[in-house]
C-alpha cells in the first residue's frame, strides 16, 4: 500500500509510504480518501497524524503520470483528486500534519488539510505548479488563501517558490518548527492530548470554525449556537462540568 494506517492510544497515523519522495499518484490519492473515511468512522480513532516519514512529507504529484493525461482525462480525474483531499480536511477529529523534508504541490495541499502543522527545521514548502504551466488543483488556491491571506498565497502560487520552515512559520503556513528528529513525536503528542478530550465537543469546535469561515458571521453564529446548545445533551458535558465544580478546571476524564 502507498498509504498505511496505524492506530494506538486513540491516535491514528496516516503514513504516506511511496519512496523515495511520496509522489501522490492516483493510487495514493484514492488510498488517502479511503483512510480518511476510515478514521472518520472509527470510534477508536479520536485524533489523527498525517506523516510522510523521516525524510519527506510529499514532494507533489506524480508528474509522469499526469503528463500522459489529456484534458478529457483530467476533467474526470480532477474531481476525484479534490475529493481525496477534501476527505482529509473533513475528518471530524483533530488532525495534525507532521512535515519533514519537502511538502510541495500536492504535498503542501495535503498539509493544508490539517488543523495544525508541525514542520521540521529542514522542511521546505511551496506550490510550484505554475512552473509546469498549471495551478494547484487539490485545493491549494482555496485553502492556502484562507490560511495565510490572498496576497501571501498569490506570492507563493504566482512564483512557485519554495519557502523554508522559518519563513513558513512567519507566513502562518506552519504552526510550529522543531528539530527534524522530533517532528513525529511532537505531532503524536499533540494528537494524543486531544484524543483524551471530549470527542463531540472537539467535533463541534472544528465544524463551527471550518463551516463558519465559509459563510457570513450571522450564519456562523447560528452554527456555533446550534452546536453549543446541542452539547448540553452529551455525557462529556456532564463529566466536564461536574469535574470542574468538584475538582477545578482541567481535571475531567472524558470517556
Amino acid at each position: 500500500m502507498t498509504v498505511n494506517l496505524e492506530v494506538a492510544d486513540g491516535v491514528g497515523t496516516i503514513r504516506l509510504d511511496r519512496p523515495p519522495m511520496n509522489a501522490l499518484d492516483i493510487a495514493t490519492q484514492d488510498r488517502l480518501r479511503e483512510l480518511a473515511e476510515e478514521v472518520t468512522r472509527r470510534d477508536d480513532v479520536r485524533a489523527v497524524v498525517v506523516w510522510g516519514g523521516e525524510k519527506v512529507f510529499a514532494a507533489g504529484a506524480d508528474i509522469k503520470e499526469m503528463q500522459a493525461m489529456d484534458h478529457a482525462a483530467m476533467v474526470v480525474r480532477s474531481k476525484a483528486l479534490q475529493d481525496a483531499f477534501t476527505a482529509v480536511a473533513r475528518i471530524p477529529k483533530p488532525v495534525v500534519a507532521a512535515i519533514t523534508g519537502y511538502a510541495l504541490g500536492g504535498g503542501c495541499e495535503l498539509a493544508l488539510c490539517a488543523d495544525f502543522r508541525i514542520a521540521a527545521d529542514n522542511a521546505k514548502l511551496g506550490q510550484p505548479e505554475i512552473l509546469l504551466g498549471l495551478i494547484p488543483g487539490a485545493g491549494g488556491t482555496q485553502r492556502l488563501a484562507r490560511l495565510v491571506g490572498p496576497s501571501k498565497a498569490k506570492d507563493l502560487i504566482f512564483t512557485g517558490r519554495q519557502v523554508k520552515a522559518d519563513e513558513a512559520l512567519g507566513l502562518g503556513l506552519v504552526d510550529r518548527v522543531v528539530p527534524a528528529a522530533e517532528v513525529y513525536e511532537q505531532a503524536h503528542a499533540w494528537a494524543a492530548r486531544l484524543a483524551a478530550g471530549p470527542a463531540l465537543a472537539l467535533r463541534a469546535a472544528k465544524e463551527s470554525v471550518d463551516a463558519g469561515l465559509e459563510t457570513d458571521i450571522d450564519t456562523g453564529l447560528t452554527i456555533e449556537r446550534t452546536w453549543f446548545a446541542g452539547l448540553f445533551a452529551t455525557e462529556d458535558r456532564e463529566i466536564g462540568m461536574r469535574s470542574f465544580v468538584a475538582e477545578g478546571p482541567g481535571k475531567a476524564k472524558f470517556r
